[in-house]
């Protein structure tokens, strides 16, 4: 557990993750991860009743227990994708400081040292609708100055493209098991926003392998005590959150 009154890191981080959806109204969720998944979960039960949750694929769920109410056809996911009615929490093997995201490989084309999932379905999702990050283990392996393949489009790259791929990017917040961060910084760079109740700016700042941009950095907040239940009791009672994030 957590050193605020019982909270552990991972409750903030989930707490955390609901917020990224804050704002969202009638969209398709598709959180891709426990603690993104978690965090979508939260804010239906909370700030964003009207969003329509999926296992980050096509089956529709119910917030409460995660149990699958129905079945989107992919076509129908792809039709809402390009129209800017879906929104997504993905993870990244990389990031740099403008957002642009690997989950591809690791090392050059020509020999990488290790093949990750593929391109996926990143560049669509980065320039087509709103696309937020989590990321479980904040450090410079993953926080890295260039990425060594783009997948999802980065603000530098989005403005570089012209408005074909500017007009609806919307790449917004990055939360890590350490802090949040946004792109609010110079020319859409990396800003730390806030840290995670006992974690120090020093402590980010040496796990990210490029400088953050850094105007008044806050303290994540607590969940509520009525999202500690939910959390808890509701939708997560065998702490799937603890095993993504350690206490």
């Amino acid at each position: 557990m957590g050193q605020d009154g019982g909270v552990s890191r991972a409750e903030v981080c989930v707490a955390a993750c609901a917020d990224t959806w804050r704002g969202a109204g009638e969209v398709l969720a598709s959180p891709i991860g426990a603690l993104p998944m978690l965090g979508a979960r939260l804010a239906r039960l909370t700030v964003e009743p009207d969003l329509l949750l999926t296992d980050g694929e096509a089956m529709l769920l119910a917030a409460e227990d995660g149990v699958v109410e129905g079945w989107l056809p992919y076509g129908k996911v792809l039709d809402l994708l390009a129209g800017g009615r879906r929104r997504v929490m993905m993870g990244a093997s990389q990031l740099d400081r403008h957002g642009n995201q690997n989950i591809a490989r690791i090392g050059p084309a020509t020999r990488p040292t290790a093949q990750l999932i593929g391109f996926r379905g990143a560049p669509g999702n980065t320039v087509n609708h709103t696309t937020n990050y989590w990321v479980p283990r904040h450090s410079r392996r993953v926080f890295v100055e260039r990425v060594d393949a783009v997948s999802g489009v980065g603000h530098d790259r989005a403005a570089a493209a012209g408005p074909s791929a500017l007009r609806f990017h919307d790449v917004r917040v990055v939360v890590t098991n350490l802090a949040v961060l946004d792109f609010a910084g110079p020319g859409g760079s990396m800003r730390l926003r806030s840290v995670h109740p006992g974690v120090t700016r020093e402590e980010v700042l040496a796990h990210t392998g490029f400088p953050l941009a850094i105007d008044e950095v806050t303290s994540t907040r607590l969940p509520t005590d009525d999202e500690l239940t939910l959390i808890r009791s509701v939708i997560d009672p065998r702490g799937l959150r603890d095993r993504e994030v350690p206490a």
